[in-house]
């Protein structure tokens, strides 16, 4: 993690309008952090000191169960707010979440102007929003993952996941993510594989053909 400062900070500040979420000055308020791939943005069980507000790359959210067993909940692109919830104090402790490419987030020190945060309406209306389409968003995927087969999924997560085209999520996490068996994901990746669409290069795949897969994927819309 690397935090910038100086002509960067205000390049990122000002490119993604943050301001224009709040009706009063944020600026003294934020930090700029780079994430390298692999990084936690938030570990589990602790509590967020900032408001984080990803601007640039992936990352993807966890959740650790009593048994050990840790599941993959969603991918998470931006721009999009990590720890809104802990702020609004319906939870008091986060669930992980990891980057997946390098990313860029705007980080709101939470302790230095929560009393702000929670009395501006303009900022409030706009995460009451972002919060209602995050639920829409969650909704809708569970109804397209019973609707659909598993190849148009996993067309679209790949394309959702890939990294500079190159494939590399783990087999048995993904088909916990799918609900679907390990065999039957195997199958599928095959599928793509025979037709043409993303290539086995030793531990991960590579996209071939992204109007196929991306064919594939806008079915589900």
């Amino acid at each position: 993690m690397n935090l910038l400062k100086g002509l960067e900070k205000e390049y990122y500040i000002e490119k993604y309008t943050i301001q224009s979420l709040f009706s009063f000055d944020i600026s003294p308020f934020v930090q700029v952090f780079q994430f390298e791939k692999g990084n936690f943005i938030i570990q589990e069980g602790s509590a967020p000191e900032y408001l984080f507000y990803m601007v640039e790359g992936k990352a993807k959210l966890y959740v650790s169960h009593k048994n050990g067993k840790v599941s993959l909940i969603n991918f998470l692109t931006p721009p999009i707010f990590m720890g809104e919830i802990e702020l609004l104090n319906e939870e008091k402790y986060s669930k992980s979440i990891q980057t997946s490419s390098k990313c860029i987030c705007l980080g709101i020190a939470i302790e230095k102007c929560k009393e702000k945060l929670l009395a501006d309406a303009h900022f409030l209306k706009y995460l009451c929003i972002f919060l209602s389409n995050k639920s829409t968003a969650h909704s809708t995927k569970y109804t397209k993952h019973q609707a659909y087969p598993l190849e148009n999924k996993l067309a679209e997560f790949i394309l959702l996941s890939s990294h500079e085209d190159i494939y590399r999520e783990k087999h048995t996490e993904i088909s916990e993510y799918f609900g679907v068996s390990y065999r039957h994901l195997l199958h599928t990746f095959a599928q793509l594989s025979e037709a043409g669409m993303i290539e086995k290069i030793k531990m991960s795949y590579k996209i071939l053909d992204r109007e196929k897969l991306q064919a594939l994927a806008d079915e589900i819309k």
